[in-house]
């Protein structure tokens, strides 16, 4: 069976020109094992009528969506890696493989990951181990679920390939994910311009990004614009980062080539999600100095926003450019507040009162260190679950005296008025997380025996807490 009529197919990326990117070819896998299609995104782009057969041939093969984009193209960028700059990065184990639309009419890209060696593949084989395939999908439903704006793991094809590596036993298995994506322009595909001195090109890609993605932004004169722009990607990283938090993740790599300029929150290579509060929590072994720690993301995302002001000084004045940089506090906080009253189901409150309660919540956490996602499930809600949290499995923590102000406030507020406080979700006695070791316990069955039934379950699982947390926004 063909694409639907509902699939809307775009090729927008070629009218930037042949200087953004290199067309290229897919790898030839040995295998093409579909493990994975995620077909709640593929209905809302009009996919989710291929049969498995047409969904390996262009998501394991890669031919050409009807339509879409004739060849992959692998796209140009730089980026500031743990703060050391870095001219030779580009797409090196993935590429654009196509462009749509979803039901809402906005433009999305379908990007890979271990799609094989592009011209900035350097010595890596380009190349994605099934585990971190595995990692990836876990990864984008959880956040998905619990309201971060995130890219969507579309597809995962094992490949048959065996590959090396240096952290994890090897061989090891290979996998080609796909991605699904509001935009595949990062900061860093701005910083490439700078380092080249091309201020068209900064401004070309400006004018690109306003039309297709903050138009937003639009305005009169190219300074106003670039401007606008970057206070429109600074209120959607702020939006994303406080929902990092308040899910208690921890990207690892932030990396000015990881920060999308719509705001997603994609590449997820080392993750984790909190076990306890803790803001010096860290994700990747590497990050010896702690620079991309849990409490550390937002200072982090303000350094990454001030690189995407440098390459706009070509076009914007620095004052103009400054007086959007300092205005980040005032846009991170209320997005705080917003995403802390969303994840417990309450309703909003003043500022003076969230900033008291969040202060609160936070020493409460850290003192008690009862299980994050425990101490989110437990207080969902606030008055209305009190009673069962202080009976339930975790109710020695609460008795911890750091808790006593945060109980007083939760008794104060009111839930929000969409929060599903009678979701078979919330009458259970503990909630689904997707800390590390859980992780390593779904890979495991996979890596002994090809079970995939534990993966699948917690895909399920993650579907109820999705439904459970869903709130209008």
């Amino acid at each position: 069976m063909p694409v639907s009529p509902a699939f809307r197919p775009e090729i927008t990326h070629l009218a930037l020109g042949g200087s953004f990117y290199d067309p290229v070819k897919p790898a030839d896998f040995p295998q093409t094992i579909l493990r994975y299609r995620n077909d709640a995104w593929a209905k809302r782009t009009g996919l989710d009528s291929l049969s498995d057969a047409e969904w390996i041939a262009h998501f394991g093969r890669f031919e050409p969506l009807p339509g879409s984009l004739p060849d992959p193209l692998a796209l140009r960028y730089h980026g500031h890696q743990f703060r050391s700059y870095n001219p030779h990065l580009g797409d090196g184990r993935g590429f654009l493989f196509a462009q749509l639309r979803d039901d809402r009419g906005r433009l999305l890209d379908l990007g890979t990951k271990g799609s094989g060696q592009t011209p900035y593949s350097r010595r890596g084989d380009g190349r994605l181990t099934l585990k971190g395939g595995v990692r990836e999908v876990l990864a984008t439903s959880m956040l998905e679920a619990l309201g971060v704006d995130t890219s969507k793991s579309f597809s995962l094809v094992e490949t048959g390939d065996s590959l090396f590596r240096n952290d994890e036993p090897s061989p090891t298995r290979a996998a080609v994910l796909v991605r699904l994506s509001h935009s595949h322009i990062r900061i860093g595909s701005f910083q490439r311009l700078l380092a080249m001195n091309a201020a068209e090109g900064v401004g070309q890609l400006l004018a690109h990004c306003v039309t297709h993605y903050a138009p937003e932004a639009r305005r009169n004169s190219a300074p106003e614009e670039a401007a606008a722009f970057l206070d429109s990607v600074m209120r959607k990283t702020a939006r994303t980062c406080a929902r990092w938090l308040a899910a208690g993740f921890v990207h690892g790599v932030l990396n000015t080539d990881n920060i999308n300029i719509t705001g997603e929150s994609f590449d997820y290579g080392p993750y984790r999600f909190l076990p306890h509060y803790d803001p010096g929590f860290t994700a990747a072994y590497f990050d010896e100095t702690g620079l991309y720690a849990f409490g550390r993301q937002p200072d982090t995302i303000a350094w990454n926003l001030a690189r995407l002001a440098e390459t706009l000084l070509m076009i914007a004045s620095r004052e103009a450019l400054e007086e959007v940089l300092k205005t980040y506090p005032d846009v991170f906080w209320p997005e705080m507040r917003i995403a802390h009253s969303r994840r417990l189901g309450l309703a909003p409150a003043d500022d003076a009162t969230e900033d008291r309660f969040s202060k609160d919540l936070f020493v409460f956490l850290q003192q008690s260190v009862i299980p994050f996602e425990g101490a989110m499930f437990d207080l969902y809600g606030g008055p209305a679950r009190l009673k069962k949290a202080m009976s339930g499995e975790r109710a020695a923590f609460y008795t911890h005296p750091a808790f006593e102000p945060v109980r007083a406030a939760l008794e104060a507020r009111k839930p929000a008025e969409a929060a599903k406080l009678t979701h078979p979700y919330f009458r259970r006695a503990h909630p689904h997380t997707l800390v590390y070791d859980e992780i390593e316990a779904l890979w495991a069955p996979i890596a002994e025996r090809d079970d995939w039934s534990a993966f699948y379950a917690k895909l399920t699982e993650i579907d109820l807490v999705r439904d459970a947390y869903e709130l209008a926004e």
